[in-house]
This record gives structure tokens, C-alpha cells and sequence, in this order.
């Protein structure tokens, strides 16, 4: 069973960052939420296992409150 390997192995993640901002300059709400939407189901593609990407969601779940983000 593969498990979500959370180690740091972007080597400028700042960079990656800055371009995430970016895609986002000019889309009004909904189109940042399409933007959104789609590079995660891009992202999990590339991931391929179901249980990993569960294990990101409740990785990225935790300790977020409504109207919050950590």
C-alpha cells in the first residue's frame, strides 16, 4: 500500500509558489475556484492511487475551520 509522502522535494518552492499566485491574477472568484478545481484533479491524476490522494484530503482537511485556512 502507497501512503502520501509529505517530504519536501520541490527544489524552489517559492517558485512554484509565485506561478500558483500568478494563474490566478485577473479570474474573478469562480474562475479561481474552475483554476482550482482542475489543477487538483490534474495533480491527482498524476498521483494515481486513491488512497494516497484520500490521505492528502485528510492531510489538508485537518486543522482547517470554516473560514479558515492554515
Amino acid at each position: 500500500m502507497l501512503t502520501l509522502d509529505t517530504a519536501p522535494r520541490i527544489s524552489e518552492p517559492d517558485e512554484v509558489y509565485a506561478r500558483l499566485i500568478a494563474a490566478h491574477e485577473g479570474l474573478d472568484d469562480e474562475a479561481s475556484r474552475k483554476l482550482n478545481a482542475k489543477l487538483i484533479l490534474i495533480l491527482a491524476n498524476q498521483i494515481g492511487d486513491e488512497r494516497v490522494i484520500g490521505q492528502a484530503i485528510e492531510l489538508a482537511r485537518s486543522g482547517v475551520e470554516k473560514g479558515s485556512v492554515e
